[in-house]
Protein backbone atom coordinates (compact mmCIF):
# COMPACT_ATOMS: atom_id res chain seq x y z
CA UNK A 1 0.00 0.00 0.00
CA UNK A 2 3.02 2.50 0.71
CA UNK A 3 4.47 1.66 -2.34
CA UNK A 4 1.26 2.45 -4.39
CA UNK A 5 0.85 5.69 -2.47
CA UNK A 6 4.47 6.72 -3.14
CA UNK A 7 4.31 5.89 -6.77
CA UNK A 8 0.77 8.11 -6.96
CA UNK A 9 3.01 11.11 -5.31
CA UNK A 10 5.45 10.71 -7.85
CA UNK A 11 2.96 10.80 -10.98
CA UNK A 12 1.42 13.77 -9.56
CA UNK A 13 4.74 15.68 -8.94
CA UNK A 14 5.59 15.36 -12.55
CA UNK A 15 2.47 16.50 -13.87
CA UNK A 16 2.67 19.41 -11.91
CA UNK A 17 6.21 20.26 -12.87
CA UNK A 18 5.35 19.77 -17.06
CA UNK A 19 2.01 21.82 -16.30
CA UNK A 20 4.49 24.97 -14.66
CA UNK A 21 6.77 24.42 -17.58
CA UNK A 22 3.96 24.45 -20.13
CA UNK A 23 2.59 27.91 -18.66
CA UNK A 24 5.90 29.44 -18.06
CA UNK A 25 6.31 29.02 -21.97
CA UNK A 26 2.61 30.34 -22.44
CA UNK A 27 3.25 33.14 -20.32
CA UNK A 28 6.41 34.18 -22.15
CA UNK A 29 4.38 33.73 -25.75
CA UNK A 30 1.53 36.29 -24.80
CA UNK A 31 4.63 38.73 -23.53
CA UNK A 32 6.17 38.64 -26.47
CA UNK A 33 3.34 39.54 -28.28
CA UNK A 34 2.23 42.51 -26.62
CA UNK A 35 -0.64 40.24 -24.42
CA UNK A 36 -2.10 39.27 -27.72
CA UNK A 37 -2.36 35.80 -29.29
CA UNK A 38 -0.83 35.42 -32.57
CA UNK A 39 -3.57 35.75 -35.31
CA UNK A 40 -4.61 32.35 -37.24
CA UNK A 41 -4.05 31.55 -40.53
CA UNK A 42 -6.47 31.57 -43.02
CA UNK A 43 -7.94 31.29 -46.23
CA UNK A 44 -10.02 33.91 -48.02
CA UNK A 45 -12.19 34.39 -50.38
CA UNK A 46 -14.84 37.83 -51.87
CA UNK A 47 -18.09 37.84 -51.86
CA UNK A 48 -19.43 38.03 -55.50
CA UNK A 49 -22.33 38.57 -57.75
CA UNK A 50 -23.22 35.90 -60.53
CA UNK A 51 -25.80 34.95 -62.72
CA UNK A 52 -27.15 31.20 -62.32
CA UNK A 53 -29.67 29.58 -64.61
CA UNK A 54 -32.56 28.79 -62.59
CA UNK A 55 -33.19 25.42 -62.34
CA UNK A 56 -35.29 22.53 -60.33
CA UNK A 57 -33.23 19.45 -59.49
CA UNK A 58 -34.16 16.13 -58.74
CA UNK A 59 -32.56 12.55 -58.90
CA UNK A 60 -33.91 10.34 -61.71
CA UNK A 61 -34.16 6.87 -63.24
CA UNK A 62 -33.02 6.36 -66.93
CA UNK A 63 -35.49 4.18 -68.62
CA UNK A 64 -35.92 3.02 -72.12
CA UNK A 65 -38.46 4.42 -74.57
CA UNK A 66 -38.51 0.34 -75.79
CA UNK A 67 -37.36 -2.01 -73.76
CA UNK A 68 -38.47 -5.56 -72.76
CA UNK A 69 -37.30 -9.12 -72.15
CA UNK A 70 -37.47 -11.44 -74.73
CA UNK A 71 -39.92 -14.50 -73.12
CA UNK A 72 -41.64 -17.28 -75.62
CA UNK A 73 -45.56 -17.22 -75.93
CA UNK A 74 -46.00 -21.38 -76.04
CA UNK A 75 -43.38 -23.90 -74.24
CA UNK A 76 -41.10 -25.69 -76.61
CA UNK A 77 -37.39 -26.87 -76.95
CA UNK A 78 -34.82 -24.64 -78.28
CA UNK A 79 -34.39 -26.00 -82.04
CA UNK A 80 -31.96 -22.62 -83.29
CA UNK A 81 -30.78 -19.49 -81.46
CA UNK A 82 -29.50 -17.44 -84.09
CA UNK A 83 -28.32 -13.94 -82.06
CA UNK A 84 -25.31 -13.40 -80.10
CA UNK A 85 -25.02 -11.47 -76.77
CA UNK A 86 -24.56 -7.93 -77.28
CA UNK A 87 -25.56 -7.71 -80.94
CA UNK A 88 -27.60 -4.94 -82.90
CA UNK A 89 -30.80 -6.47 -84.38
CA UNK A 90 -33.33 -4.52 -86.67
CA UNK A 91 -37.07 -5.13 -86.31
CA UNK A 92 -38.39 -8.77 -87.47
CA UNK A 93 -35.05 -9.86 -86.98
CA UNK A 94 -34.70 -14.05 -85.92
CA UNK A 95 -33.95 -15.09 -82.41
CA UNK A 96 -34.68 -18.45 -80.90
CA UNK A 97 -36.52 -21.12 -83.23
CA UNK A 98 -38.09 -23.51 -80.47
CA UNK A 99 -39.21 -27.00 -81.98
CA UNK A 100 -42.21 -27.19 -84.71
CA UNK A 101 -41.63 -31.07 -85.71
CA UNK A 102 -45.54 -31.95 -84.51
CA UNK A 103 -47.19 -28.70 -85.29
CA UNK A 104 -45.72 -28.94 -88.62
CA UNK A 105 -46.79 -32.96 -88.94
CA UNK A 106 -50.48 -31.38 -87.70
CA UNK A 107 -49.95 -28.57 -90.43
CA UNK A 108 -49.92 -31.25 -93.12
CA UNK A 109 -52.87 -32.87 -91.87
CA UNK A 110 -54.82 -30.02 -91.12
CA UNK A 111 -54.09 -28.62 -94.87
CA UNK A 112 -55.26 -32.00 -96.19
CA UNK A 113 -58.67 -31.37 -94.81
CA UNK A 114 -58.47 -28.06 -96.12
CA UNK A 115 -58.61 -29.72 -99.61
CA UNK A 116 -60.54 -32.45 -99.47
CA UNK A 117 -63.53 -30.05 -97.39
CA UNK A 118 -62.57 -27.51 -100.31
CA UNK A 119 -63.29 -29.85 -103.02
CA UNK A 120 -66.69 -30.68 -101.21
CA UNK A 121 -67.85 -27.67 -101.10
CA UNK A 122 -67.48 -26.65 -104.85
CA UNK A 123 -68.96 -30.05 -105.87
CA UNK A 124 -71.95 -28.63 -103.04
CA UNK A 125 -71.97 -25.77 -105.13
CA UNK A 126 -72.56 -27.46 -108.34
CA UNK A 127 -75.10 -29.69 -107.04
CA UNK A 128 -77.17 -26.83 -105.24
CA UNK A 129 -76.89 -24.93 -108.73
CA UNK A 130 -78.76 -27.84 -110.48
CA UNK A 131 -80.93 -28.11 -107.71
CA UNK A 132 -80.20 -31.39 -106.70
CA UNK A 133 -78.71 -30.68 -103.37
CA UNK A 134 -80.65 -29.03 -100.58
CA UNK A 135 -79.27 -25.66 -98.84
CA UNK A 136 -78.90 -27.60 -95.84
CA UNK A 137 -76.34 -29.51 -97.20
CA UNK A 138 -74.24 -26.70 -98.73
CA UNK A 139 -74.32 -24.89 -95.70
CA UNK A 140 -72.72 -27.50 -93.89
CA UNK A 141 -69.94 -28.41 -96.40
CA UNK A 142 -69.03 -24.39 -96.28
CA UNK A 143 -69.30 -24.62 -92.70
CA UNK A 144 -66.60 -27.43 -92.84
CA UNK A 145 -64.13 -25.96 -94.97
CA UNK A 146 -64.64 -22.46 -92.71
CA UNK A 147 -63.63 -24.80 -89.69
CA UNK A 148 -60.63 -26.52 -91.52
CA UNK A 149 -58.95 -23.59 -92.58
CA UNK A 150 -59.35 -22.21 -88.94
CA UNK A 151 -58.03 -25.33 -88.04
CA UNK A 152 -54.91 -25.14 -90.45
CA UNK A 153 -54.72 -21.26 -88.84
CA UNK A 154 -54.37 -22.24 -85.35
CA UNK A 155 -51.63 -24.66 -86.43
CA UNK A 156 -49.91 -21.76 -88.16
CA UNK A 157 -50.17 -19.03 -85.78
CA UNK A 158 -48.46 -22.05 -82.84
CA UNK A 159 -45.76 -22.23 -85.17
CA UNK A 160 -45.46 -18.40 -85.77
CA UNK A 161 -45.17 -17.70 -81.99
CA UNK A 162 -42.67 -20.47 -81.55
CA UNK A 163 -40.63 -18.84 -83.86
CA UNK A 164 -39.05 -15.61 -82.34
CA UNK A 165 -38.09 -12.45 -83.47
CA UNK A 166 -37.54 -9.16 -82.08
CA UNK A 167 -40.53 -6.95 -82.05
CA UNK A 168 -38.23 -3.60 -82.45
CA UNK A 169 -34.68 -2.40 -83.18
CA UNK A 170 -32.26 -2.47 -80.62
CA UNK A 171 -29.29 -3.84 -78.66
CA UNK A 172 -29.17 -7.43 -76.96
CA UNK A 173 -28.52 -8.02 -73.94
CA UNK A 174 -26.49 -11.96 -72.60
CA UNK A 175 -28.46 -14.42 -73.65
CA UNK A 176 -30.17 -16.58 -71.11
CA UNK A 177 -30.88 -19.56 -72.36
CA UNK A 178 -28.57 -22.60 -74.13
CA UNK A 179 -29.33 -24.71 -77.07
CA UNK A 180 -31.57 -27.88 -76.97
CA UNK A 181 -33.11 -26.27 -73.50
CA UNK A 182 -36.72 -26.67 -73.06
CA UNK A 183 -38.25 -23.27 -72.14
CA UNK A 184 -41.51 -22.76 -70.00
CA UNK A 185 -43.93 -20.07 -70.74
CA UNK A 186 -42.69 -16.60 -69.80
CA UNK A 187 -38.76 -17.89 -69.16
CA UNK A 188 -36.65 -14.91 -69.97
CA UNK A 189 -34.50 -15.26 -73.48
CA UNK A 190 -32.31 -12.16 -73.68
CA UNK A 191 -33.00 -8.43 -72.77
CA UNK A 192 -33.43 -5.62 -75.79
CA UNK A 193 -33.67 -2.39 -75.09
CA UNK A 194 -33.73 0.22 -77.95
CA UNK A 195 -30.36 3.22 -76.68
CA UNK A 196 -30.81 5.81 -79.54
CA UNK A 197 -33.53 7.78 -77.71
CA UNK A 198 -34.23 7.10 -73.45
CA UNK A 199 -36.15 8.72 -70.85
CA UNK A 200 -35.57 9.87 -67.38
CA UNK A 201 -38.59 9.64 -64.81
CA UNK A 202 -38.85 11.82 -61.61
CA UNK A 203 -40.57 13.55 -59.34
CA UNK A 204 -41.05 17.41 -57.95
CA UNK A 205 -42.84 18.84 -55.87
CA UNK A 206 -46.31 20.66 -56.17
CA UNK A 207 -45.20 23.74 -55.28
CA UNK A 208 -43.09 23.34 -58.70
CA UNK A 209 -45.61 22.21 -61.05
CA UNK A 210 -47.14 25.92 -61.47
CA UNK A 211 -43.67 26.32 -63.60
CA UNK A 212 -43.55 22.98 -65.51
CA UNK A 213 -44.12 22.91 -69.22
CA UNK A 214 -43.30 20.60 -71.62
CA UNK A 215 -41.07 21.71 -74.18
CA UNK A 216 -38.51 22.61 -71.46
CA UNK A 217 -34.86 21.94 -71.64
CA UNK A 218 -33.79 19.36 -69.06
CA UNK A 219 -29.90 18.59 -68.57
CA UNK A 220 -28.94 15.51 -67.12
CA UNK A 221 -25.32 14.20 -65.28
CA UNK A 222 -24.95 10.88 -64.05
CA UNK A 223 -21.67 9.75 -62.40
CA UNK A 224 -20.66 7.48 -64.45
CA UNK A 225 -19.33 10.16 -67.24
CA UNK A 226 -18.58 12.99 -64.44
CA UNK A 227 -17.55 15.29 -67.31
CA UNK A 228 -20.46 15.19 -69.24
CA UNK A 229 -23.85 16.37 -69.16
CA UNK A 230 -26.73 15.29 -71.91
CA UNK A 231 -29.17 18.03 -72.77
CA UNK A 232 -33.10 16.60 -73.31
CA UNK A 233 -36.90 18.09 -73.48
CA UNK A 234 -39.69 17.68 -70.89
CA UNK A 235 -41.76 15.64 -73.25
CA UNK A 236 -44.65 14.53 -70.19
CA UNK A 237 -45.79 15.64 -66.70
CA UNK A 238 -48.59 13.27 -65.00
CA UNK A 239 -52.31 15.18 -64.81
CA UNK A 240 -52.02 13.38 -61.40
CA UNK A 241 -50.51 13.96 -58.16
CA UNK A 242 -48.59 11.63 -55.92
CA UNK A 243 -51.30 11.64 -52.43
CA UNK A 244 -48.80 10.48 -50.06
CA UNK A 245 -46.29 12.79 -51.07
CA UNK A 246 -47.80 15.71 -52.92
CA UNK A 247 -45.33 15.31 -55.81
CA UNK A 248 -45.89 15.03 -59.82
CA UNK A 249 -44.42 12.38 -62.04
CA UNK A 250 -42.52 13.66 -64.85
CA UNK A 251 -40.77 12.75 -67.65
CA UNK A 252 -37.87 13.84 -69.95
CA UNK A 253 -36.87 12.65 -73.22
CA UNK A 254 -32.84 12.48 -74.14
CA UNK A 255 -31.19 11.86 -77.65
CA UNK A 256 -28.82 9.04 -77.39
CA UNK A 257 -26.65 8.26 -80.09
CA UNK A 258 -23.38 7.65 -78.57
CA UNK A 259 -25.24 5.05 -76.43
CA UNK A 260 -23.72 6.31 -73.34
CA UNK A 261 -26.83 6.13 -71.45
CA UNK A 262 -28.54 3.08 -69.85
CA UNK A 263 -31.91 1.98 -69.43
CA UNK A 264 -31.47 1.58 -65.31
CA UNK A 265 -28.98 4.45 -64.46
CA UNK A 266 -29.25 6.54 -61.88
CA UNK A 267 -28.73 10.45 -62.94
CA UNK A 268 -29.57 13.84 -61.65
CA UNK A 269 -31.32 16.15 -63.71
CA UNK A 270 -32.06 19.60 -63.58
CA UNK A 271 -35.07 21.44 -65.16
CA UNK A 272 -33.52 24.91 -66.84
CA UNK A 273 -36.54 27.26 -66.17
CA UNK A 274 -36.91 30.13 -68.68
CA UNK A 275 -35.20 33.64 -66.80
CA UNK A 276 -31.81 33.67 -65.01
CA UNK A 277 -31.44 34.63 -61.14
CA UNK A 278 -28.40 37.41 -59.63
CA UNK A 279 -27.34 35.18 -56.78
CA UNK A 280 -24.83 36.56 -53.84
CA UNK A 281 -21.94 33.69 -53.92
CA UNK A 282 -19.42 32.29 -51.72
CA UNK A 283 -17.29 29.34 -51.41
CA UNK A 284 -19.71 26.54 -50.24
CA UNK A 285 -16.19 26.12 -47.43
CA UNK A 286 -17.52 29.01 -46.48
CA UNK A 287 -20.07 28.00 -44.40
CA UNK A 288 -20.15 26.78 -40.93
CA UNK A 289 -23.19 24.71 -40.71
CA UNK A 290 -24.61 24.25 -37.04
CA UNK A 291 -28.16 23.02 -35.59
CA UNK A 292 -28.74 26.81 -34.79
CA UNK A 293 -28.02 28.46 -38.14
CA UNK A 294 -26.12 28.49 -40.75
CA UNK A 295 -23.28 31.42 -40.46
CA UNK A 296 -19.81 32.51 -42.28
CA UNK A 297 -16.77 34.49 -40.83
CA UNK A 298 -16.43 38.19 -42.03
CA UNK A 299 -13.16 39.38 -42.32
CA UNK A 300 -12.65 43.00 -41.16
CA UNK A 301 -9.83 45.62 -40.46
CA UNK A 302 -8.22 46.26 -37.12
CA UNK A 303 -6.87 49.42 -36.48
CA UNK A 304 -3.83 49.57 -34.12
CA UNK A 305 -4.29 49.53 -30.65
CA UNK A 306 -3.77 51.88 -27.86
CA UNK A 307 -1.84 49.58 -25.66
CA UNK A 308 0.63 48.98 -29.05
CA UNK A 309 -0.72 46.24 -30.63
CA UNK A 310 -0.22 46.20 -34.46
CA UNK A 311 -3.22 46.70 -36.91
CA UNK A 312 -4.35 43.67 -38.86
CA UNK A 313 -7.34 41.78 -39.68
CA UNK A 314 -10.14 40.18 -37.64
CA UNK A 315 -13.06 38.17 -37.83
CA UNK A 316 -16.66 38.33 -37.09
CA UNK A 317 -19.09 35.90 -37.12
CA UNK A 318 -22.31 36.36 -39.36
CA UNK A 319 -25.78 34.33 -39.29
CA UNK A 320 -26.57 33.39 -43.12
CA UNK A 321 -29.14 31.84 -44.86
CA UNK A 322 -28.48 29.41 -47.47
CA UNK A 323 -29.82 28.70 -50.81
CA UNK A 324 -28.75 26.79 -54.01
CA UNK A 325 -25.48 24.65 -54.50
CA UNK A 326 -23.04 24.81 -58.01
CA UNK A 327 -20.48 22.95 -57.89
CA UNK A 328 -17.76 24.71 -54.97
CA UNK A 329 -20.31 27.62 -54.66
CA UNK A 330 -22.89 28.07 -52.34
CA UNK A 331 -25.74 31.12 -53.00
CA UNK A 332 -26.55 33.40 -49.69
CA UNK A 333 -30.05 34.39 -49.74
CA UNK A 334 -29.60 36.81 -46.32
CA UNK A 335 -26.34 37.95 -44.50
CA UNK A 336 -23.86 39.36 -46.62
CA UNK A 337 -22.93 41.71 -49.22
CA UNK A 338 -21.16 41.24 -52.45
CA UNK A 339 -17.42 43.12 -52.20
CA UNK A 340 -17.15 41.64 -48.61
CA UNK A 341 -14.58 39.47 -47.89
CA UNK A 342 -15.00 36.33 -45.76
CA UNK A 343 -13.03 33.48 -44.72
CA UNK A 344 -12.97 29.56 -46.73
CA UNK A 345 -10.56 27.32 -45.01
CA UNK A 346 -9.64 27.05 -41.64
CA UNK A 347 -13.21 28.43 -40.17
CA UNK A 348 -13.07 25.45 -37.04
CA UNK A 349 -10.24 27.29 -35.04
CA UNK A 350 -11.72 31.13 -35.25
CA UNK A 351 -14.19 32.50 -32.97
CA UNK A 352 -15.73 36.06 -33.15
CA UNK A 353 -13.70 38.94 -33.06
CA UNK A 354 -9.96 37.18 -33.50
CA UNK A 355 -7.19 38.22 -35.23
CA UNK A 356 -6.20 36.64 -38.61
CA UNK A 357 -3.90 36.42 -41.43
CA UNK A 358 -4.29 35.72 -45.34
CA UNK A 359 -3.18 32.95 -46.55
CA UNK A 360 -4.15 32.34 -49.76
CA UNK A 361 -2.20 30.15 -51.32
CA UNK A 362 -2.71 27.17 -48.92
CA UNK A 363 -6.34 25.99 -50.23
CA UNK A 364 -7.36 24.74 -53.99
CA UNK A 365 -9.44 27.64 -55.73
CA UNK A 366 -13.28 27.31 -55.83
CA UNK A 367 -14.82 25.93 -59.16
CA UNK A 368 -18.31 26.12 -60.39
CA UNK A 369 -17.86 22.85 -62.23
CA UNK A 370 -15.06 21.18 -60.36
CA UNK A 371 -13.03 18.09 -61.62
CA UNK A 372 -11.18 16.24 -58.36
CA UNK A 373 -8.42 14.16 -59.43
CA UNK A 374 -9.40 11.34 -57.69
CA UNK A 375 -13.13 11.20 -58.07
Amino acid sequence: MKKIIIGVLIVVAVIAVLGGIKTMQIRKLIAGSGGQMPPETISSAVVKEEKWERTISAISSVTAVQGVTVTPELAGTIKEIAFESGAVVAKGDLLVRLDTSSEEAQLRAAEAQVDWARISAERARKLRAENTLSQSELDSAESSLKQNQANADAIRAAIAKKTIRAPFAGRLGIRLVNLGEYLDVGKPIVSLQSLGILNSDFSLPQQELAQLVTGMKVRLTTDTYPDKHFDGTLTAINPDLDAATRSVRVRATFENAENFLRPGMFARVEVLLPAEETVVVVPATSVLNAPFGNSVYVIEPKPAGTNNSPAGLVVRQQFVRTGRVRGDFIAIEMGVKPGEKVVSSGLFKLRNGMSVMENNGLSPKPSSTPKPADS
